[in-house]
Order: structure tokens, then sequence, then C-alpha cells
């Protein structure tokens, strides 16, 4: 149970989720869609962005510390949505979520959780913003969005690249369902994993509690599939203009990867956006969001928060997105890998170490604070326009 003390890095935390989880597990949360080719070159973009040490500076006096929408966050690190959480480790929602809480930073709930909304909002005690998709049934959105008002979820989170699923190959072949269907290989792959096995007899199997109180759910090929009969190929930003007029609180756009679009956000009264390929899990082939980062920082002027996903892994990595012009980062796929290895506690050791790296890495630039982390301090990459916004 302790396994995860092994761990220095977020690869190390992979490492101990592929042992720990069933193999159509491990895919669902580690594939992408198609070729993978967009998860790949999440990670190679990145690797491409190349960081200007800077000595002697001063940074006996140094804090990582976050604005955002009026508060001070430990770390400009969120925890974004991800959905069937519950099959990485029993209670997974609830674990993140209090993890967040006490580590002082965002969690974000998916719609595809596997708890309820009213046992993560205990969980995160007013730390929880929650991410919707606007389905085909906008009454059931409306629902959605009543309830996290009701619930002082902080912020919403609307998701908009999904008009239709991205096929994920490791799913197809592993037969990953809703609700599971059992073969041999399945079984025999459970059975080679007997901690997450007793786990899940004890908890049960894990469902998308939100989407089952709504709809109910059937029996199809995918996960991607289930998402598929729900999302709605219609989506435009007139449909954003109705949650922006429902949503009382700060609105996030997840998902846009044009920088055209960020200006459109502007317009709408959005109060930031998440430049994001779905992980690699939508697109095949798209653009990492590190490398249109600057041009959305241009298109924006630095007066919208500019949050970005897909592929960081390290503290150097929040830092390459920071220089570029971006407020903070999401994670998905880091604290997945952590709590499939030990639940809440591992969760918090990884983050933990995040923010070691990031420390790390912000004093060998000679950045005394993250607001000081700018453009000049990068190499390799298009430079990033105005100074970012923190509202």
């Amino acid at each position: 149970m302790t396994h995860y003390l092994q761990a220095h890095c977020i690869d190390d935390f992979r490492e101990l989720a592929r042992r720990a989880l069933p193999r159509m597990v491990f895919d669902y949360i580690d594939g992408g869609a198609g070729s993978e080719s967009s998860v790949r070159g999440n990670r190679s973009a990145f690797d491409r962005v190349r960081l200007l040490g800077s000595a002697p500076v001063d940074v006996s006096q140094r804090s990582t510390a976050m604005q955002l929408f009026g508060r001070s966050w430990t770390l400009p690190l969120i925890i974004g949505p991800t959905g069937l959480a519950g099959a990485a480790w029993p209670g997974a929602d609830r674990c993140l979520a209090r993890a967040a809480r006490a580590f002082g930073i965002p969690f974000v709930m998916s719609t595809a959780a596997t708890a309820t909304m009213e046992a993560v909002a205990e969980a995160a005690q007013g730390n929880a913003w929650f991410q919707l998709y606007v389905f085909r049934d906008r009454a059931m959105s409306a629902r959605l969005i009543d309830r996290a008002r009701d619930l002082d979820f902080a912020a919403l989170e609307v998701t908009v690249d999904n008009p239709v699923a991205g096929r994920r190959l490791r799913d197809e072949r592993n037969g990953f369902s809703l609700p599971l269907r059992w073969t041999p290989r399945k079984l025999a792959s459970v059975l080679a994993r007997p901690g997450w096995a007793w786990r899940a007899l004890r908890a049960g199997a894990p469902r998308l509690e939100l989407m089952a109180g709504e709809l109910g759910l059937q029996a199809t090929h995918t996960i991607a599939q289930t998402m598929q009969a729900q999302l709605d190929p219609s989506l435009g930003w007139d449909d954003i203009a109705w949650v922006r007029e429902r949503w009382p609180g700060k609105l996030i756009v997840k998902g846009l990867l044009d920088p055209a679009q960020g200006r459109r956000a502007q317009q709408l009264g959005v109060d930031a956006i998440v430049i994001s390929n779905h992980g690699g899990r939508q697109l095949d082939g798209a653009v990492a969001p590190i490398e249109i980062l600057p041009e959305f920082a241009s298109e924006t002027g630095g007066r919208l928060p500019l949050l970005l996903d897909s592929g960081v892994r390290t503290g150097s990595d929040i830092a390459r997105a920071l220089a570029l012009g971006a407020t903070a980062v999401q994670i998905g796929r880091p604290t997945l890998y952590a709590v499939a290895s030990g639940g809440e506690p591992a969760v918090s050791r990884a983050l933990a170490l995040l923010k070691e790296e990031f420390e790390v890495c912000q004093c060998l630039m000679g950045a005394g604070s993250v607001a000081s982390i700018g453009a000049h301090m990068v190499r390799g990459a298009a430079s990033a326009a105005p100074q970012k916004e923190t509202a």
C-alpha cells in the first residue's frame, strides 16, 4: 500500500499504475485517439521548449503562489476533470478533491465522475470547480448547472472539443465498456492484479454516477460510445452564451486550439479558457497546446487568463507554460497515475513532487515569483505576448 513512496516523479507513478491496474483500465487512462500521435506530440512539444538558466540572481525570497479568480493558490496547477476515475481507485474523485483542497489548488469534477456532486462538494469544501458537457438534452445540462450553483462549486468549466468522441483504439481492442462485459482475457488481466481486484470487489464496479442518475446507462462497445450517445455535434458559441446567462459564477471554456476562438470567448464574457487537445484523446494529429499557446497570448492581449493542459508531466513543464503565456496548467493523467498507486496519500505525494520540481526550476531560472516567469526565459518557441491576466 506504500509502493507510492518509491515514486520520485510522475513517470514513476505511471509505472506504478501500470503494475497496479488491469490492462484495460491502465490503457483507458494512458491511451489516446487513433495512432496516439497527439499524445506523443504533446510531450515532444514541451521538450522542444528550452529553459534559460539565469545566474547569479538573488532567489532567496521566492513564492510559487498563483493569483486566479481573486484567490491565492499554492501553485499554478489545477487537477483537471478526468472521467471514470473510480476505475483507478475506489472513491478516486473524492481522493483527488481532498488532496487538492489540502494542497491549496483547485479540483475540477468531471461530468463523467464516479461520485455524486454532493460527495465531491463535501470533500472539496468550496474548493471544487465543475466540468460540464453540454448534452443534446439541454434540460439535463441546465439541471447540472443549477446543482453546481446550489452546491457552491466555485467555477464552471465547459468542455467544447468533443462534438463527436475520438476513437480510442486501446479501448476498442480491450473491449472496455460500460457496464463491463467479462471475457476470459479480461478476467485473467484482473486476476493478475489482486490488489485492484480486491478493492473493486469491496467497492463494487465503478459507474458514471451523474450520467447514471440523469440518463441511466446502456451497454455500449466503449466508454467513448457511452459519451457519444449524449454529446451534441451542434454545440456552438450560442450555447456558451446560454451557459453564461444561466451560470452566475466564473465561467471557463475548455478545449480551444484555434487562437481566433480566444477572442470570441472574451466577447461572450468568459472568465478563462483552457487551451487543450483533450490530452490527445480527441483529434489524432492535433497541434500541441504548448505550441499554440503564444498565439493565444497574442490574440487575447493578456486580458484573459489562459489555462493549459495536455502533456504536463513535470515542474519544468509548468514553468514552460507560464513563460509562454499561461496563467496555470491543468493535469489529468498524472494524478490518475498517482491515485491508482495508493489513493489520496499518493496524490498528495505527486503534488508535492511537482511543487518541488517547479520550485527548483523557478530558482534556477532566476524567478522569485510566478509572475516574473516570462518569454525571455525560454528558447525554441515563439515568444508569448502581453503580460498574463490573473483575474
